[in-house]
């Protein structure tokens, strides 16, 4: 991020910091083979091709960084859109769950192994009933109470996210909490 008193991003290289790093570097044979210096200091010549050298260098290594960030984003976002396509496949899965046809057999091997698969890429399943209702992360279709104390109510479609980053919110029916709920005060009480 940059700001007016810094227009450098903080990973990227300057010019003046390579020329840091050069003055810091021991000197080596080639540096008898430099241009003339005419009393102490170095031609304009040279000082301007260093210069050059300097900026072409910081402006190779920021490309280097700026494509190495790009290869992890894109990664990201070709695992997040494959794991997204198979989220019906999930909801699919999730209903033959809960009517009870995953108990045994080989559609519950084939659902363990989707999910632990799923799982290793970093799929993590959110909104389960109780949870505090966030509308950033829960589609809320149906609402009930005087919305004091929004909670989760019921999930009629799990939400997922990928490394912090949602992929699909989570479609739910909103209740206010119950003001005897454990570890709230009650409405009133302060």
């Amino acid at each position: 991020m940059t700001s007016p008193e810094n227009p450098v991003e903080p990973d990227e290289v300057t010019p003046e910091a390579v020329a840091e790093e050069s003055a810091a570097a021991p000197a080596g044979p080639d540096d008898a083979a430099q241009a003339e210096v005419v009393d102490g200091a170095p031609s304009s010549k040279e000082a301007e091709l260093t210069a050059d050298l300097q900026r072409v260098s910081a402006e190779f290594a920021n490309y280097r960084k700026r494509t190495a960030r790009e290869v992890v984003d894109a990664r990201a976002a070709g695992k997040a859109f494959v794991v997204g396509e198979l989220l019906v496949v999930l909801d699919d899965l999730d209903r033959a769950r809960s009517h009870g046809d995953l108990e045994a057999g080989p559609l519950k091997s084939l659902s363990d192994k989707l999910d632990g698969v799923l799982k290793g890429l970093g799929l993590e399943p959110f909104g389960a009933e109780g949870d505090e209702f966030d509308p950033s992360i829960h589609e809320a279709v149906q609402h009930e109470g005087d919305g004091a104390d929004p909670v989760v109510g019921t999930v009629l479609r799990q939400g997922y996210q990928i490394d912090g980053k949602v992929i699909r919110n989570a479609m739910v029916a909103v209740t206010d909490r119950p003001a005897d709920a454990p570890g709230e005060p009650a409405q009133g009480d302060s």
